[in-house]
């Protein structure tokens, strides 16, 4: 009688890549989402059918074989294939409805987006908008999104999208601090100054506060954009700010002209696959000329026409 040959399932694949991934089993358990006897037993049943030993155990992790770095890279490829063909999926659709999973920062929620998404739900009521909020990068690759709306000079080139407007940055004040608008850099020196945390990433700040000796005069630093603004809202010291986050504080003042150097791009991005769902192409198109119609807001130059450096 023909022996009956075990087959392979796809979870037996994706078992083996978390673990190879992890280096132990508890780390592939966290991976999975189940229990370590799970992934233990689990394991020793995919073994026992191939006839194999796919890692080396030892007091240090786990080790694949030369099977199980066959397996763990045949799951890579699946695991790639599988997620492009979600995505290809959902591009099928043909009306504007669905779920877009979209990220963006805290400070572009805050000083721009929540209204538009509210115009938008309002014209598109068949698309449910789930927003991630974070100043840390998603993967649009790996399905961490669908589309992204990100300050980039340099978006990544393996996103397609459409640059929606440029936006600057200028210094700020608390009013209370009496000082007048228009002066140049150095006539603020003095002054007690808020930087940006090493956190929030950004070099060409760190650049232009060097340049102009202001970080010896930083008596405070923080990681998000939006906690930059509440200090200076408390009268704590001035800093450089987007243009569309501080103009509408009221308490606030712009005290230079938008800065050249410290300018950039706002772009909405998404992964190639998604380029054909009428739901995605809905939220850029109706996002661009939202936005663009703010263009002079956004840049900074609807406040002040005065001196800058």
């Amino acid at each position: 009688m023909q022996k009956t040959r075990n087959h392979l399932a796809w979870n037996d694949f994706e078992l083996v890549l978390a673990i190879a991934a992890a280096g132990s089993l508890s780390g592939a358990a966290r991976t999975l989402g189940v229990s370590h006897a799970t992934v233990f037993r689990r394991l020793g049943d995919t073994e026992q059918r191939l006839g194999v030993t796919l890692f080396d155990r030892s007091r240090t992790g786990y080790q694949p074989t030369l099977a199980g770095e066959e397996l763990a890279e045949t799951a890579k490829v699946m695991d790639e294939a599988a997620l492009t063909a979600e995505r290809k999926v959902a591009g099928r659709d043909l009306e504007p409805s669905g779920e877009i999973w979209a990220t963006t920062t805290d400070s572009l929620l805050m000083g721009l987006l929540a209204p538009l998404f509210t115009q938008f739900r309002d014209k598109y009521p068949g698309i449910l908008l789930d927003v991630a909020v974070s100043n840390q990068l998603f993967n649009l690759t790996r399905r961490e999104a669908d589309v992204a709306i990100r300050p980039s000079n340099r978006p990544p080139e393996n996103l397609i999208g459409r640059p929606l407007t440029t936006i600057g940055q200028a210094v700020y004040g608390h009013r209370s601090l009496g000082l007048s608008p228009g002066e140049t850099i150095d006539a603020y020196a003095g002054q007690p100054w808020i930087g940006a945390g090493p956190r929030l990433t950004d070099s060409a700040l760190d650049q232009w506060m060097d340049s102009h000796a202001l970080k010896t005069s930083c008596i405070y630093r923080v990681d998000t954009l939006v906690s930059i603004l509440s200090a200076v809202r408390s009268g704590m010291g001035l800093a450089v700010l987007p243009c569309y986050l501080a103009d509408g504080d009221t308490d606030v003042v712009q005290l230079t002209d938008p800065i050249p150097e410290l300018e950039y791009g706002l772009w909405f991005l998404m992964h190639p696959d998604l380029r054909g769902v009428v739901r995605i192409h809905a939220l850029m198109d109706f996002l661009t000329d939202a936005i663009r119609a703010q263009k002079d807001r956004l840049a900074g130059t609807a406040v002040l026409t005065g001196k800058s450096n």
